[in-house]
C-alpha cells in the first residue's frame, strides 16, 4: 500500500513539473485580448546608446512576455538582430513592468525607460530622454513565396494528402505532429511556421516543435524571440550548431525557414567528388552556410513535424526535386 501511495505521489510531481504553465493560444485575435500582447514585440530607432560614453546610433529592442503584466526587454546596438545586430554585438538586458497603461523598464530597481502606446523611450539618470523607439513588425522576405515551375506542392491548405493523419486546422494551417509521405530527394524547401501564444511557459515548453528533414540534424522550432540563440532553441540544427544570427519573430508572427541543398561538383563519369552541403535562411537571414551533410548523392527525404506539447502552426509548404544526372 505504502509503494502504491507514493508511487502516485510520484507521478502527481512528475505531472506537475512537467505540466506546460498557462494558456496557450493559436489565434491573433484571441490573444490580442491579452495586454502583454500589445506591448511585446520588436522596436526601432535612433538615440543614444546606454552606456557612459552615450554614443549615437542605431538601437533595436525586443520587449519577452513573461506573462502578468512582466517583461524581458533585450537592448541592441546597431539595430535588430539580422537587421543591423550581429552574434556578438553590444546588447544590454532590462527589466519591465506594466503598470495601467504605461509600462516601466527597469536596471537594478532604477526606471531607465518606459513603453507608452507604440513608443520605447529610454531614460538617462536625470529621467531626460535618450532615445524613442518605434514598434516594428517585420515580415520575412520569403512569406508567401509562390511554388517555382517544376516544384512540388506539399501542402497549401486546401488538403493534407501528402500528410496523412494530420490536422488541418480551422485557419487551413498544418498543425505539428506529422510525416510527409512519400519521401522526396530535393534540392530546396521552403516551410512557414507560427508560433503559439504562452508567455507564462519557459524554455522547451514555449511553442517547441521541430522540423526534420532527412539526412540533416533537427532545425529547433522554438519560441527564442529575444533570447541567445543557442543549441536548443529556435533556428539551431538541435543539439549541434547554434543558428549564426536568432532571427526568431515574436509570437503569433508568421516565419520562414529556407532550406538549400548543394549540387556536388562531378567528375567527367558524372561521379560526384565532394558532399552536399545544406544552407538554411530563418526569415530570409542565413543562419547557417554550408553545413556538411556527409553525403555525396541527393537521397529520398523525409519531412516531419515534430510535435513537442505545443500547437506550433504551419503552412505554404513546397519542395524543389532535385535533378540526379545520369552516369556516363
Amino acid at each position: 500500500m505504502l509503494r502504491y501511495v507514493l508511487s502516485i505521489c510520484c507521478l502527481l510531481v512528475t505531472a506537475t513539473v512537467f505540466a506546460a504553465p498557462g494558456p496557450e493560444m493559436v489565434d491573433p485575435a484571441e490573444a490580442e485580448k491579452d495586454q502583454d500582447f500589445k506591448i511585446q514585440g520588436e522596436y526601432l530607432g535612433d538615440g543614444t546608446w546606454i552606456n557612459p560614453e552615450r554614443q549615437k546610433c542605431r538601437i533595436g529592442a525586443q520587449v519577452i512576455a513573461r506573462s502578468e503584466g512582466k517583461f524581458q526587454v533585450v537592448l541592441f546596438r546597431g539595430g535588430l538582430p539580422g537587421e543591423g545586430w550581429e552574434r556578438g554585438d553590444e546588447q544590454f538586458a532590462l527589466e519591465a513592468e506594466r503598470e495601467g497603461d504605461v509600462t516601466k523598464l527597469t536596471k537594478n530597481d532604477k526606471q531607465v525607460g518606459q513603453i507608452a502606446g507604440d513608443i520605447l523611450s529610454l531614460l538617462d539618470e536625470e529621467g531626460k530622454n535618450l532615445a524613442q523607439l518605434k514598434r516594428a513588425e517585420r515580415k520575412s522576405p520569403t512569406l508567401g513565396a509562390k511554388p517555382p515551375k517544376g516544384a512540388v506542392v506539399l501542402f497549401d491548405g486546401t488538403n493534407v494528402d501528402r500528410f496523412p493523419g494530420a490536422t488541418l486546422t480551422d485557419m487551413k494551417t498544418l498543425e505539428a505532429g506529422c510525416t510527409m509521405k512519400p519521401e522526396i530527394r530535393m534540392s530546396r524547401i521552403h516551410i512557414e511556421f507560427r508560433l503559439s501564444w504562452k508567455p507564462a511557459a519557459r524554455g522547451q515548453q514555449r511553442s517547441n516543435s521541430g522540423v526534420y528533414i532527412g539526412g540533416i540534424p533537427e532545425i529547433q522550432v522554438l519560441d527564442s524571440f529575444g533570447l541567445e540563440g543557442a543549441k536548443n532553441e529556435c533556428g539551431a540544427f538541435y543539439g549541434r550548431r547554434v543558428p549564426d544570427v536568432n532571427m526568431c519573430f515574436p509570437p503569433l508572427v508568421w516565419q520562414t525557414y529556407d532550406v538549400q541543398f548543394s549540387e556536388p561538383e562531378r567528375d567527367v563519369e558524372g561521379r560526384p567528388t565532394e558532399n552536399i552541403r545544406v544552407t538554411v535562411r530563418h526569415n530570409g537571414v542565413v543562419i547557417h552556410e554550408g553545413y556538411d551533410t556527409r553525403r555525396k548523392e541527393h537521397e529520398l527525404r523525409r519531412l516531419h513535424f515534430q510535435k513537442h506539447g505545443n500547437r506550433v502552426a504551419y503552412r505554404n509548404i513546397w519542395a524543389v526535386p532535385a535533378e540526379i544526372p545520369e552516369l556516363k
